[in-house]
């Protein structure tokens, strides 16, 4: 069988339109590549504005709920503080007091935060709008793989999305927000410094949960394999300790609630990685 030829970005076929079937040109490319961004920005725009319209759900619903008693994860926290008979388990049952410090302060924590949230939404289009790029230079099983990634890493940020609000953030806010030095001294937490804290959390967990979607390509353009992720396993043991250690409180318990997970993304990446080789074997035995 003739090997195939691989096309190149450069000279992939719009799908529509008069140019259909020609070779684009570098800044036609570039032109395309500048209609992708100005769609993706207008989604970010576009959620951005629902979260700025939506200020009382955002924050009160959403950004302030973690330090609430009421707030599920500490309710469940609460529950098995009850069960196990151990009351250091439970959470945020006193939630401590924001304040504001600064004249614009509270605009600005609201614009920024539109601004994150609009990302986070557009998160699923953003990607989408990158698979419509590179779409045509593909060839057709390579479409399936893409698709396959671009659904996986947007599961995949979302997932991390949720488990840093939902689990990161509370005991986040627990431990920094019940700390004294002595009971002289009361806390009572800069706005600002809360806000930033809550999307550094949901945003680095966001990421460090797209680690499979990195070993995959890793493996994919040939630069580590299977046999490179399972030599390194506790040396990556160890770099995700310390991750779980940055975005999480300084305690033991909490981070091993987070190393968990990401050691379990870490097996899911080499699971992903021989699952490419198999498939790169696959195909050389039939092109042989």
């Amino acid at each position: 069988m003739a090997e195939k030829q691989k096309k190149s970005l450069l000279s992939k076929s719009t799908e529509d339109g008069s140019s259909k079937g020609k070779e684009m040109s570098f800044l036609q490319h570039l032109e395309e590549l500048r209609w992708h961004l100005v769609r993706a920005s207008a989604a970010v725009v576009f959620f951005g504005v629902i979260v700025f319209l939506n200020r009382q759900f955002i924050f009160d619903d959403v950004i302030l709920a973690p330090r609430s008693p009421n707030f599920i994860t500490n309710r469940l926290f609460g529950w098995l503080a009850v069960q196990l008979n151990s009351p250091d388990l439970a959470i945020n049952t006193k939630p401590f007091q924001l304040i504001n410090i600064d004249l614009a302060g509270q605009f600005s924590i609201h614009l920024s935060l539109a601004i994150i949230g609009g990302i986070i939404i557009s998160i699923p289009y953003i990607l989408w709008e990158f698979w419509r790029f590179v779409r045509p230079a593909l060839y057709e099983n390579e479409r399936k793989h893409v698709t396959g990634a671009v659904v996986y890493s947007t599961f995949l940020f979302l997932l991390g999305v949720s488990f840093g609000y939902f689990l990161i953030v509370p005991l986040t806010t627990h431990f920094f927000g019940s700390y004294q030095v002595s009971q002289e001294v009361l806390n009572q937490i800069n706005l600002v410094s809360y806000i930033s804290s809550v999307t550094t959390i949901v945003l680095g967990s966001a990421i460090v949960f797209e680690l499979p979607i990195v070993m995959y390509f890793l493996t994919k353009v040939g630069l580590a394999g299977t046999s490179f992720f399972k030599a390194y396993r506790k040396h990556a043991f160890i770099v995700l300790l310390c991750l779980a250690a940055i975005i999480t409180p300084p305690d033991a318990f909490s981070m091993l609630l987070v190393t968990g997970p990401l050691a379990l993304l870490y097996e899911l990446g080499i699971l992903m990685a021989r699952m490419v080789e198999k498939r790169r074997k696959d195909t050389d035995l039939l092109e042989a």
